[in-house]
């Protein structure tokens, strides 16, 4: 049996490694976007979990140089890895950085979040937890009035306590520096004094058995209080997490009442989620 693939290091004599400062201008300059071709490839390691270069040069009708130069920018912006021959996920261990994320299926985040959005009545009481598509649902909750929410997401807190009639609690606890968002035992003791009407979470991964994950231990235990405080829960998620690789255990679909997302769901996943009860939405 052979070892583990070996990590490429491409030499191109007229290619600058990025600095740390490059990598933060590439987090922050919104034009710094991924290319039709770049973001199918991505869509596609997302999907199979590894694909070769030879087979992503053919479906391109692409030379491998390019498929090369393209894994690399998207390795340095740690949205894959590079191995011999091709590209995989980003270990289950470690997620995706907040920024790209930020970027990442936007445009499905947002009619995401505008489908769950239709499905919050006004004067209901809220958490929202932390991710970029449950940020994207409370922008999207502008227009409600009457909303009383409760977050450990710093982002949502900004936001929304700039709405009219919106009544915002922010919990105790640590606040990580890359995503503003609060974690750790004064958060979770927080959000137990409550039992509010719906539960706004999001997550990493969506395994076949419907298993949720994430990366962070302290986060998952949070979105554990927040799912077992709220009368409904609503699982918002993109097509890529389905079959994502993840490491920590979140919980299960049997505890949501809810899924958005903007596919439709693998189909060896049908039985899974009639079992579990849960309504799937699609945002077209």
């Amino acid at each position: 049996m052979s070892g583990p693939p070996q990590v490429l290091q491409y030499a191109h004599s007229n290619r600058r490694v990025p600095s740390a400062a490059d990598r933060q201008t590439m987090t922050r300059d919104p034009r710094l976007t991924l290319n039709a071709r770049q973001q199918e490839l991505l869509e596609w390691v997302q999907r199979d979990g590894f694909v070769t270069v030879d087979d992503l040069a053919a479906h391109f009708d692409v030379t491998p140089q390019t498929i090369r130069r393209d894994v690399n920018w998207l390795a340095d912006m740690n949205l894959l890895r590079r191995y011999h021959g091709g590209a995989s996920l980003p270990t289950s261990s470690e997620n995706v950085s907040y920024a790209a994320r930020q970027r990442m299926f936007h445009d499905e985040k947002r009619r995401i979040a505008a489908l769950v959005a239709t499905h919050i009545p006004d004067q209901a009481s809220l958490f929202i937890n932390l991710g970029t598509t449950t940020e994207e649902v409370a922008r999207a909750l502008n227009r409600h009035h009457g909303l009383r929410v409760i977050t450990n997401n710093l982002n949502v807190a900004n936001m929304m306590s700039g709405y009219p009639d919106c009544e915002v609690l922010v919990t105790g606890g640590i606040v990580r520096p890359w995503d503003k968002g609060i974690v750790g035992e004064l958060a979770i003791e927080f959000i137990k004094q409550f039992k509010v009407d719906f539960a706004i979470i999001g997550t990493s991964s969506i395994e076949t058995d419907g298993t949720l994950r994430d990366f962070d231990t302290r986060e998952v235990r949070v979105a554990e209080a927040i799912m077992e405080h709220a009368r409904t829960v609503y699982l918002a998620a993109d097509h890529s997490k389905f079959g994502r690789p993840a490491l920590v255990r979140q919980g299960h679909l049997n505890q949501i009442d809810a899924l958005f997302t903007d596919a439709p769901t693998p189909p060896e996943m049908e039985e899974t989620l009639a079992k579990a009860g849960t309504q799937v939405f699609v945002a077209e």
